[in-house]
């Protein structure tokens, strides 16, 4: 299956400008805890709940703080022509739920989260699952 046929189109976005306070509550009205940076559509970076708390509030930061201080920069993105069981191994690898959907020219289409992704791979998913929530220092946020 492609990534096309399983990703979410409908999408809360924000901006590098907007405050975590924003932010905060965007994820609580779509009930997500992740929202993709964008100027101009094209995705710039990755805002979590976690990077809000860790980032944030961790370090004493107060809602005024804008999200370009406290997003990640440094974002693995898929494409909606990729296959499935590809993206779901990247998850896997670099211990992820959810990837940014974008075209060729980094404009954000969408995105894919491992439950969308359980349908299409399910025996994968699994395995996958086991992978991400393995403890790792990839992801430390530590202060």
């Amino acid at each position: 299956m492609k990534i096309s046929e399983c990703m979410s189109t409908e999408l809360r976005v924000i901006t590098p400008d907007e405050t975590i306070q924003d932010a905060a509550r965007a994820m609580a009205e779509q009930d997500v805890g992740i929202l993709p940076v964008t100027i101009d559509q094209q995705l710039v970076g990755i805002v979590t709940d976690r990077d809000i708390a860790i980032r944030g509030i961790g370090k004493g930061c107060g809602p005024d703080t804008v999200i370009e201080d406290v997003m990640s920069r440094e974002v693995t993105c898929c494409f909606a022509g990729q296959d499935s069981a590809d993206v779901l191994e990247a998850m896997s690898t670099i211990q992820v739920r959810r990837l940014p959907v974008v075209n060729d020219n980094r404009n954000l289409i969408g995105i894919v989260s491992i439950t969308d992704l359980a349908a299409a791979e399910a025996p994968r998913t699994g395995q996958a699952l086991g992978e991400i929530g393995r403890p790792s220092a990839q992801h430390s946020q530590s202060l």
